[in-house]
């Protein structure tokens, strides 16, 4: 089962970083079940997504200092959501994200979608990276 979530949270990602426009969580949902996966592996697939972006910093992490402040390009602000570039600044501070790793997730974000990404798809995108 482990193998068939790691699947789907794969599509998962896979839908946010190609899709023009992102599907609902619903449809989403329908179309994994219609390609054969069962909602247990749906479910499990979601919840760690879940955990993942809300696993708690290492005592490491939260050692790290931000030497910088990170100010996004117009176009970043565009298209990324003021709660998504939150969620991604508070990692930054926290250190959890390190300063390459968030260039790479917004520079990703910010020139893979064609509409504003929210909070949700901002986590997915991060727990992917």
């Amino acid at each position: 089962m482990r193998e068939r979530v790691l699947a789907i949270v794969t599509l998962i990602a896979q839908y946010f970083l190609e899709e023009q426009e992102p599907k609902s969580e619903h449809d989403l949902v329908e179309e994994l079940l219609s390609i054969g996966f069962v909602a247990e592996e749906i479910d499990a697939a979601f919840l760690w997504l879940e955990d993942e972006a809300l696993r708690p910093p290492t005592d490491n992490a939260l050692a790290v200092p931000v030497l910088s402040h990170r100010v996004f390009a117009p176009d970043e602000v565009r298209a990324l959501s003021c709660e998504a570039r939150g969620f991604l600044i508070r990692l930054r501070s926290l250190g959890i994200l390190d300063e390459e790793l968030f260039e790479e997730i917004v520079c990703k974000s910010a020139h893979s979608c064609e509409e504003e990404i929210s909070l949700r798809e901002i986590k997915t995108i991060t727990v992917l990276a």
